[in-house]
């Protein structure tokens, strides 16, 4: 079964959605105001945490204090991006089950963007103002020789960040094709990427770095771009350009999870319910 078509683009149909869902959750501003500061609120407690290993160690894998802050605000804030537009893809298994994504299928809005937009709420972006405070204080305590190069990789990174994590949103949520109760293995690799690539990953061992790197490439969320910002040496010994890889990672992990997307709806049969 073929993806439809959209009329007018992707983007403005998506907008419109969210938008439509943004709407719906104003009605009540004071919950919406509550919600969006409390996932906040809850996002802090992943620095907590972090602040609370360094009361017991002046580094974590040879990392100091601002350059582990560094890496939790350019991992989280392109976490917290890709969330907030391709997060709940992750229900697609539950659509499947209930019989719902056959009347999305009949609309001529994309089944995918449909899924994107459910339930938009404002309180997701309530994410973004830890990872954005942290990645701001962190920035000019990093001892560091700053230059144009180092500068411009801030953005490029989180927007490739951005990119890696939309696309693994979409490439697990896929994969709910075929096991269709995969939501726990589509958060092992999402949720647990995020909380991955916030620290040093010479943290873990080289092998489960070559994993996150050749397999699952988390390590170019921020990790190997980051070795460039704070002029580190990399771990497992790859050459100098892979810490300019990460834009052509995204592209090729979004270009992937768009093909095992659109294989998904070809081979999907209605539940009939």
């Amino acid at each position: 079964m073929a993806e439809p078509v959209v009329p007018g683009g992707v983007v403005r149909v998506y907008g419109l959605l969210a938008w439509t869902w943004i709407r719906a959750a104003a009605q009540y501003p004071v919950s919406m105001v509550l919600l969006t500061f409390a996932t906040a609120a809850v996002s802090m407690l992943d620095v907590a945490a972090i602040m609370v290993m360094f009361t017991r160690a002046p580094r974590i894998a040879g990392f100091t204090a601002p350059e582990v802050l560094f890496l939790y605000g350019t991992s989280a804030l392109s976490f917290a991006l890709a969330d907030i537009v391709f997060g709940t893809t992750e229900r697609l298994g539950k659509h499947i089950r209930e019989g719902t994504l056959d009347a999305m299928l009949v609309r001529p809005v994309s089944p995918l963007v449909q899924i994107a937009t459910e339930d938009f709420s404002p309180r997701r972006l309530g994410k973004l103002i830890p990872a954005s405070v942290v990645l701001a204080l962190s920035l000019p305590r990093l001892d560091v020789d700053w230059t144009a190069g180092r500068a411009a990789m801030i953005p490029a990174m989180v927007l490739a960040g951005v990119a890696i994590f939309s696309g693994l949103w979409v490439l697990t949520a896929s994969l709910q094709f075929v096991l269709i109760d995969g939501h726990g293995a589509t958060k092992s690799v999402t949720y647990g990427g995020a909380f991955l690539t916030q620290y040093p990953l010479s943290m873990f061992a080289r092998d489960f770095v070559r994993g996150v790197t050749f397999v699952v490439p988390l390590a170019f969320v921020n990790w190997q771009p980051g070795l460039y910002v704070l002029d580190r040496a990399d771990p497992l010994g790859l050459p100098g350009a892979a810490r300019f890889a990460s834009p052509a990672v995204a592209v090729v992990v979004c270009v992937l999870a768009g093909f095992v997307w659109r294989a998904g709806l070809r081979h999907y049969r209605s539940t009939g319910s």
